[in-house]
């Protein structure tokens, strides 16, 4: 999804690709494919390009600073990016700068976990400092006797020396997500801070901005992403995703990190002057920084994962016809249940923000499915062949 703002931008892409059939391969053309663990395969693709950036934060941190030392521009730098790469990192952080932080505890064993357990009370939230997104490597544990049960034993078992990270289960009403961009000289902008919508850990829904967001919630949101993007030295994009907490403290508790276009922001392509993926370019380029301001009153964005369909490219025709105001935006991958493959986007007024979430649900359920689930879809024939067009039955 870089790809076109580089090409807009006349910035040649090159991409190490982990395999070639990998969804970047077909958007860039230049993608030498190399295992990113290995630092001399790093190196060789570091010697040809003049900035180094990331699409995930696994790179491995140690390797990273090998690269800086060698001369190499790498934005963000390792410094910054341990934070979104180690949330026990991140934590220290954030309590170091004062912002609102949950509960938290770095433990070692199940002894230090049950203490934890006892001060900050049940249920609580156990969490692998490395490695996990979207829902993986985070577990609920709703008593103590939890602690005993898998998966627990196993995850003290395969931790570093630094353990694991134990949160309390904070009394959240939403979660918010206020993204950001910085430049290696200091120039930053934010877009407005946006909703975002879970289901089973994974991001459904973003709305922006965030409907019925207090003003002045919002904006110590977005000063605690820019304090954190600046204090961290953080360049190109980053999302502090939060939680809500209305009538506690800050009214709102940082969550989670990540230094990179991220799901919460994908509405940007279609809703905002400056989309993250050109932002993310200019900053790490040490560009001036574009406009974030809506291109209307909302943007809706909603994510489909892979369901029943396998030819998404089959329910277009449907999915256009049906909803022609979404614009629909497909990843490339091979579908896998659960496995994020697209989103959609739809912009209009205030007003009609219901509008623009039924009609974002509804062209995302046709390219998951293959078919209108929201209605009774009509079929017609033509050449043989069943093809569906939707509309409402009489």
């Amino acid at each position: 999804m870089m790809a076109p703002a580089a090409t807009e931008l006349g910035v040649e892409l090159r991409v190490l690709a982990e395999g070639p059939d990998v969804s970047a391969v077909a958007a860039v053309r230049t993608s030498p494919v190399g295992d990113y663990k290995d630092l001399d395969t790093l190196r060789q693709f570091a010697s040809e390009v003049d900035v180094v950036t990331f699409d995930h934060e696994h790179v491995p941190t140690e390797h990273l600073r090998a690269l800086q030392e060698a001369g190499v521009s790498v934005q963000p730098g390792p410094d910054a990016l341990v934070n979104a790469q180690d949330k026990l990192v991140m934590r220290k952080a954030v309590e170091r700068l004062g912002l609102p932080n949950p509960q938290w505890a770095q433990v070692r064993s199940a002894d230090e976990l049950l203490a934890f357990g006892e001060t900050a009370g049940w249920p609580l939230i156990l969490k692998t400092p490395r490695g996990g997104y979207d829902g993986k490597g985070v577990l609920k544990l709703d008593d103590a006797q939890a602690v005993h049960q898998d998966p627990v034993p196993a995850w003290f078992a395969q931790a570093s020396e630094d353990g694991l990270l134990a949160e309390e289960a904070v009394p959240f009403t939403r979660e918010l997500s206020a993204l950001v961009a910085r430049t290696p000289s200091g120039e930053t902008k934010a877009w407005p801070v946006v909703e975002s919508v879970q289901v089973n850990g994974v991001c459904d829904e973003v709305i922006a901005p965030a409907p019925g967001l207090d003003p002045e919630v919002a904006a110590a949101a977005s000063g605690a992403a820019i304090m954190l993007a600046q204090e961290l030295g953080v360049t190109g994009v980053m999302a502090a995703e939060l939680f809500e907490t209305p009538g506690h403290g800050a009214g709102f508790a940082v969550n989670e990190l990540a230094m990179r276009p991220h799901n919460s922001g994908h509405w940007t392509m279609d809703g905002s002057v400056t989309s993250q993926f050109e932002q993310h370019l200019r900053a790490v380029l040490d560009w001036a920084l574009g406009a974030t301001e809506l291109n209307a009153d909302v943007a809706v964005m909603k994510n489909f994962l892979g369901g029943d369909n396998q030819d998404l490219f089959a329910a277009y025709p449907a999915a256009m016809a049906a909803e022609p105001r979404a614009k629909i935006h497909n990843y490339g991958k091979s579908v896998r249940p659960g496995r994020k493959i697209g989103h959609v986007n739809v912009v209009g007024s205030a007003d009609e923000t219901a509008e623009l979430r039924r009609i974002a649900t509804r062209a995302a359920g046709i390219i998951r499915d293959g078919e209108d689930r929201s209605e009774e879809p009509t079929h017609i024939q033509s050449e043989g062949k069943a093809h569906p067009t939707w509309a409402p039955l009489p």
